[in-house]
């Protein structure tokens, strides 16, 4: 086999009929004044508290960034932003005690050294123009100096995503390829909607420097202003011949950065999978599967699309937000994802949506217009949402339909403050 067979190989791995959700959050962690906790205190509290309950410590760079509960992970991203990872389950009670009891440890913990969780797509001192992402130190991983570097040739905002945006991700589960591209397809078509109505903003008029007239999605237009290599949605994906095969062609030829293999993280710049294939930095032949394994992963891990496919589909267009919101979010794509009724009705209804230039346009007219931006159809934002989330409580149980209440109401609310 080839390295791109091994990829293809590894996302068919991830079939499975089960239909769980797994929930990323990311979170500031601010003093009353709005400041970070810096890395060097956070970190020892991770390795403190992880092995206070028995969890796995995460090292990098030989620095504790996280630990594994059997449960959830946590982890620390460019700028301290602190991430909580849920293990898939279907049960959406499950996955909010999960976060609770999380919260119910770290909360008091924080609180003694004066700081606090906050939830936003950026964090608010930048985004009310109060400090600049140059203000914020990266924390110590090769793997974050190396980013930086390359993103200050590749795009506008790069120091914006990474020290200063935080979101919510979701994972999804497919049954075969077919079943993956179904689900992708009809997602991305709905994405404008759903970084809409998961924007999570301090001060609705502000704006990107550079930016006048787009005061909406501050962070998808960060990353879409990133990269152009490695960000918004999977080439070709709306193509019928797109699956497990053309996945991995992205993943093979995109360029990585860096390089994190047997332990060590090296700068590998413009060069792609291939490319070090190619010139003998890889030796496939030499990996066992563990390390291979890993290695894949690592690939997959350098694609920052709004949509990645790894053995789940993960979507990633959502601010971080409280909670309650979160579980509305797993709520409303569970009820669409998880529902043959619910892809069929969202299937006829975006008919027209056939490429992902018409998508990439509706996230533009939502930037300038939010609610009122006129997209699919001649239809507006909001026409649009309401639509989707009627789709989604039309499959849910009654409980899950509790949870995507919570959405709902704060939908309404949003709108009513426009």
């Amino acid at each position: 086999m080839s390295f791109l067979e091994d990829i293809s190989a590894y996302i068919k791995s991830g079939e499975t009929e089960g239909q769980n959700l797994g929930l990323e959050i990311e979170h500031f962690i601010i003093n009353d004044e709005g400041v970070q906790m810096e890395f060097h205190e956070i970190s020892n509290l991770i390795n403190q508290v992880g092995k206070s309950i028995g969890a796995e410590i995460i090292f990098m760079d030989s620095y504790p960034v996280g630990y594994y509960t059997g449960e959830y992970s946590t982890s620390l991203e460019p700028a301290c932003q602190f991430e909580i990872s849920i293990n898939p389950y279907n049960d959406l009670e499950t996955i909010e005690n999960i976060y609770r009891e999380f919260r119910a440890l770290w909360e008091p913990i924080f609180a003694e050294k004066g700081y606090h969780f906050e939830t936003k797509g950026n964090l608010p001192l930048v985004e009310v123009g109060r400090i600049t992402p140059d203000d914020i130190p990266l924390s110590p991983k090769k793997r974050y100096k190396y980013m930086d570097a390359y993103f200050k040739r590749s795009g506008r905002y790069g120091k914006y995503m990474m020290r200063a945006s935080a979101s919510a991700q979701v994972s999804i589960d497919y049954k075969s390829e077919k079943d993956l591209v179904r689900k992708l397809r009809t997602l991305q078509k709905i994405s404008p909607l759903l970084m809409l109505i998961m924007e999570n903003k301090t001060d609705e008029f502000s704006t990107l420097p550079g930016t006048d007239g787009k005061p909406h999605l501050l962070r998808i237009q960060e990353w879409d202003d990133l990269d152009p290599e490695r960000t918004g949605f999977l080439p070709h994906s709306l193509d019928s011949d797109f699956g497990y095969d053309k996945v991995s062609e992205i993943i093979y030829h995109t360029p990585l950065i860096l390089l994190t293999d047997d332990g060590e993280t090296t700068s590998v710049g413009h060069q792609s999978a291939e490319e070090l294939v190619a010139n003998s930095i890889i030796y496939r032949d030499d990996l066992d599967e563990d390390r291979k394994t890993k290695l894949i992963e690592h690939f997959m891990s350098m694609g920052f699309f709004h949509f990645r496919v790894k053995k789940y589909i993960e979507v990633r267009v959502a601010d971080s937000v409280p909670i309650e919101k979160a579980l509305g979010y797993v709520a409303l794509l569970k009820g669409i994802a998880y529902s043959e009724e619910s892809l069929s009705k969202l299937e006829k209804a975006l008919g027209s949506v056939d490429s992902l230039d018409k998508i990439q346009q509706a996230i533009e007219e939502i930037e300038r217009n939010g609610f009122d931006a006129v997209i699919y159809d001649g239809i507006t934002a909001s026409e649009w949402i309401n639509r989707i989330l009627n789709v989604a409580a039309g499959s849910l149980s009654k409980t899950d339909r509790n949870y995507l209440k919570n959405l709902q109401a704060d939908w309404n609310h949003s709108r009513q403050a426009c």
